[in-house]
Formats: structure tokens, C-alpha cells, sequence
């Protein structure tokens, strides 16, 4: 991934979906040439030259202060995670060779996190990178994930999962959303590591093999993935909806922990509790990884 291209790209995106209407500008009728905002509005409103934001446009974010970049954010009504992204981009800018020196940083999973995450019984938990690698799964999410463990591998990739395996589909009711979710998180973590070569790997191969993927990767939309609510349809428990939180891991750069809920007395926690039992009915292999359902489905709920 080339920094200036994504600068290049994301800035004119921004740029694209806002009418001179919704920046507070005077519209004088005429042809426009351009859907959104030209390049001269945009300055305007961020109180630099055109020859300036041009210039940015290009790619060359490289020693913008943090006042022009909160003037840009400002002027292109970026959002949280927008705003971030841009901050990312021109960092990874500024670093230039010397980040494509860095040695790969090497993610390991402390034996406390390993614990910590064992002893959430009641709650489906993972930790994961910014490639969405599931680096470690305590037993209820693993069962609860038991769709994308299916093919018996170590390391599951949610990602691969989400546009690679038809299992996706059923799996994730709601798989649009799901995955502009998965494409937004990747295309935030190629600003924070652009030079990332596993994850420039797997971007590559998504591309190649997935129009859906490439289709969502060319919006160029990032997003903040903190909490909220996730449906997922599970072989042997039916339908769940569960209410997630996601926390960055300060001992750990780069790492996340997600885990699940449900409301106390709902059926979401009963079917959590049947997931349980289930999980513990299975005969665990060498690889650790559960076998598929020994119990029958039981009726869909929703």
C-alpha cells in the first residue's frame, strides 16, 4: 500500500460526498464538474491556499501541523474514527523509510491475558490483532465462533472468514453490515501500519479473490469499533444477539480483547448457557478445537 495513494484517495473521498450545501457554502448553480466539494472550497473552509491543499491532496502530508489536520477534519466533517485515520495516515507520512525498517513487531499472548480470558465462563471473549487474527479464544467463544474453527485451523482469520467462507453468510444475519465492519477496521489498521506485509498480504489476497471485499475496500470508510450490537445465527443455539465490547490492550500495542453479553434474564442468556453445555460436551482434540455439534439444532429464537 502506498501512503501518498491512500492519502491521495481518502482525502478526495471525503471531499466527493459533501455538497457545497452541507459545508455552509453558496451554491451558484451551473455544471459542477465533481459530485462534492471542489479543492478550492475545501481550503476555503480549512483556511489554508488551494496551491496548499493541493498539495496535501496529492499525497504530501508529510510535516502538516496538527492545526492544518484538525482545520481538514473540520472542513471535510470527518467523523471520530475519520479524524484518526487521517492522523494515522499523515504519521505513517512523516515516518517515511524509516518505518519500512522497523522490524515486525512479534504478538505474543500473556499466560495472565490466557487466564483472564479462561475465566470469562459466562462471556463468548477473544483477543485479536489489527488484521482480525483471532490470537487466543477463551472455550464459549470459541463454541460461539465454532462456524469459523469448522475447517480445523489454529489460527482463525475473521476476515478470510467473513468474505472467503459461505459458512459467513448464514453465520452473520446481517452480513452487510458485518462486512463493511470488517473492511473498515482493515482499512483503519493499513493507516496506523501501512507497511504491515502481512497485512498488505492479506489485503492482496481478499482483493484477488472476493468482489465483494474489493468493492467495500475502494470507499475507503473507517471505523471505530468499540461497542455495540452483534447478530450471529448459530448452528445448535439459533439466533443470537449480543451486545459487544471491544478494548484496546495499552500492555499489549496492537491488540484488542472483544467480548460478548446478554441481558440478564433474556433469551439470549439462556441460549449462552445451552452454547456452554454444548461446549463442554464436545470432545476436545490435540488441536483444541471443538468438534461440530454433537446435540441437535435447537429451534431458531427471533
Amino acid at each position: 500500500m502506498d501512503n501518498r495513494t491512500e492519502i491521495r484517495d481518502f482525502l478526495a473521498s471525503r471531499r466527493a460526498r459533501i455538497t457545497p450545501e452541507q459545508a455552509g457554502l453558496p451554491d451558484y448553480g451551473g455544471n459542477r464538474r465533481v459530485p462534492g466539494l471542489r479543492r478550492g472550497e475545501v481550503a476555503f473552509l480549512a483556511g489554508v491556499s488551494i496551491e496548499y491543499y493541493t498539495r496535501l491532496e496529492r499525497g504530501n502530508l508529510a510535516g502538516a501541523s496538527d492545526d492544518v489536520l484538525e482545520a481538514l477534519a473540520r472542513a471535510l466533517q470527518l467523523d471520530e474514527a475519520e479524524r484518526e485515520h487521517l492522523f494515522d495516515l499523515a504519521r505513517a507520512a512523516s515516518a517515511g523509510g524509516k518505518a519500512r525498517r522497523q522490524p515486525a513487531r512479534k504478538q505474543t499472548i500473556r499466560s495472565s491475558l490466557q487466564a483472564v480470558l479462561h475465566g470469562m465462563t459466562g462471556s463468548p471473549a477473544f483477543v485479536r490483532n489489527g488484521r482480525l487474527d483471532i490470537l487466543a479464544i477463551n472455550n464459549l467463544g470459541r463454541a460461539l465462533y465454532s462456524e469459523a474453527f469448522v475447517r480445523g485451523e489454529q489460527q482463525v482469520n475473521l476476515a478470510r472468514f467473513c468474505f472467503l467462507d459461505p459458512r459467513a453468510l448464514t453465520f452473520y444475519p446481517a452480513w452487510e453490515d458485518s462486512a463493511n465492519t470488517t473492511v473498515a477496521l482493515l482499512r483503519t489498521e493499513a493507516g496506523r501500519d501501512p507497511y504491515d506485509k502481512a497485512l498488505q498480504d492479506l489485503i492482496g489476497e481478499l482483493s484477488t479473490r472476493s468482489d465483494e471485499f474489493r468493492i467495500r475496500w475502494a470507499d475507503h470508510n473507517v471505523r471505530l469499533h468499540r461497542t455495540g450490537l452483534k447478530q450471529f445465527h448459530h448452528p445448535v443455539v439459533g439466533n443470537l444477539d449480543l451486545a459487544f465490547d471491544a478494548m484496546d490492550l495499552p500492555a499489549d500495542p496492537g491488540l484488542t480483547l472483544t467480548a460478548y453479553s446478554a441481558q440478564p434474564g433474556s433469551a439470549e442468556e439462556d441460549a449462552l448457557k445451552l452454547l456452554a453445555s454444548w461446549a463442554a460436551s464436545q470432545e476436545q482434540p490435540a488441536s483444541g478445537l471443538p468438534r461440530q455439534a454433537a446435540l441437535e439444532p435447537g429451534p431458531a429464537k427471533g
